[in-house]
């Protein structure tokens, strides 16, 4: 069983001394339906545990890193540290999606159904590293890994609401409000997926897609952002 998570270990700097702690991080719950057999649970009391320490970890850097800025600006820095596409980048990091047991069907999914997988898993992990090292190693592990691309969020400015800093930006450079507009919607009532375009006058130039208007709006404005920054 070792050698099964040697890879995985490795590339996490971190050696379990439970395997099965670590083999349930891994397991989506879809692995399940095709594997009865399967001796340990899936993850996702794990995710709702790593959860709760990613947040108390970030929270306490945060809180010790920057001791001028108020409440606002660190839930701010905390929220771009702490969302699913950061955690699916830094899971791809680290390769997690080579180590994930998945049914078929799930292993085939792309794009946002993906990368919450992703962060789900990554949530679990820290849950799992948490109860097999306790906190220390669990913070050891968040900080090099998660807390490390603070950095960039802050010279880019990402943990700007996207909508505001656009707006900011293009009112700045062009005399001109951005406008949101839903380009097309499709699914059922209760899992929609929006696509919005982002407007420069009548200009469209960025598309964004959520499984809300808000969501894709936020998803267009980032996409603006990235193109003016180029």
């Amino acid at each position: 069983m070792a050698d099964e998570f040697g890879g995985i270990e490795k590339r996490i700097g971190f050696s379990f001394s439970d395997k099965d702690i670590l083999r349930e991080a891994l397991t989506h719950r879809s692995f399940l339906n095709e594997h009865q057999e399967w001796t340990v649970p899936h993850n996702e009391r794990l995710e709702y545990l790593g959860d709760a320490v990613i947040e108390l970890i970030v929270t306490e850097y945060l809180y010790q890193k920057y001791p001028m800025s108020q409440e606002g600006e660190l839930t701010s820095f905390r929220a771009a540290l702490v969302n699913y596409q950061m955690m699916a980048k830094v899971a791809r990091e680290i390769l997690l999606d080579q180590s994930l047991f998945l049914s078929r069907g799930e292993s085939r999914d792309v794009g946002k159904a993906r990368d919450v997988i992703l962060a789900n898993a990554f949530e679990a992990l820290i849950g799992a590293i948490y109860l097999d090292g306790k906190y220390s190693a669990a913070a050891e592990f968040v900080e090099r890994t998660l807390v490390s691309h603070l950095g960039t969020i802050l010279e880019s400015k990402s943990y700007k609401d996207p909508k505001s800093y656009l707006q900011e930006i293009v009112q700045e450079k062009e005399r001109l409000t951005p406008t949101y507009r839903v380009l097309s919607e499709s699914g059922p009532d209760h899992r929609k997926n929006f696509i919005v375009g982002v407007f420069f006058g009548d200009r469209c130039v960025t598309q964004g897609e959520g499984t809300s208007k808000q969501e894709a709006e936020s998803s267009a404005a980032r996409a603006a952002l990235e193109m003016l920054e180029k």
